[in-house]
Formats: C-alpha cells, structure tokens, sequence
C-alpha cells in the first residue's frame, strides 16, 4: 500500500514537470497599457464581446486552430471552456451579422509576430517564445 502511494506521488511529480515545462502566458502589443486582466474581461476579450481597450483602442484577438495543443490548454485553463464551445460563440457572431472570430494564425511564430506588429493586438505564446517585445498579462 505505501508502495502504491509512493508511485502515485511521483507520478504527480512527474506531471507537475511537464506542465511546467509547458508554460504558457497570455500576451499583448507593447502599446496596451493594462497589465492585468480579471478571468471575465479575459473570457470577454477572447468570446468578442469586449472589443476596446480602456483607451479606445480596437483589442485584435489572435488565436491558434481549435486543434492546437496551446488553444487547448488557454481555452480550458483560463477561460474554463472547451474550444469548441469559443467556435460555437465565433460562429454565432459572424452568422448572425453581430460580430467577427478573432484572426487565426497557423503557427506560434505567426502569433507572436502578429502579437509585435499589431496595435492592440492579444494572444498567448508558450513561455520560451517570449521576449521583451510583448507584454505579459497577469491574470487575476
């Protein structure tokens, strides 16, 4: 039995490992002036509801395929919802006239030099593709 729980706690050791390897931030444009966003104005950011910065600035949403391992784990982790259920909402913008999905990229190298070139511009990157031209978000 301790046997059993040993393994199961290096089994969790082994996956915190992972996951920290795997770390991921949410970025923007060096000109938006926030440094922080609450989990709703996130969600809100990313569903296309909110659709300036404080400042008036137009926020332009990147995202990566609904596939991609990174849209996954930022669409579970920080806005709690599956990608599907964020294409579900994109969708029912565009096909009703409301609204527009954010702009795919195909690649973490187009995101972030999206993320660099665009005013206004939101994403997400995994941490060794960040550098000090994008802001870091912190998520409260």
């Amino acid at each position: 039995m301790y046997f059993g729980f040993a393994l199961f706690i290096c089994f969790l050791g082994v996956k915190a490992d992972v996951r920290a390897n795997d770390h991921y931030e949410i970025v923007t444009n060096l000109n938006v002036s926030e440094t922080a966003l609450t989990v709703n104005s996130l969600r809100s950011i990313f569903s296309m509801s909110l659709k300036t910065w404080p400042d008036g600035t137009k926020i332009r949403v990147f995202v990566l395929s609904d596939e991609d391992k990174l849209h996954k784990t930022v669409s579970k982790e920080k806005l709690n919802v599956f990608p599907y259920q964020l294409r579900s909402t994109w969708d029912r913008l565009v096909f009703s006239g409301t609204g527009q999905a954010p702009i795919r990229v195909n690649s973490i190298e187009e995101m972030r030099d999206k993320v660099v070139n665009t005013p206004g511009a939101i994403g997400y990157l995994w941490r060794a593709n960040i550098d000090e031209n994008v802001n870091v978000l912190q998520i409260k």
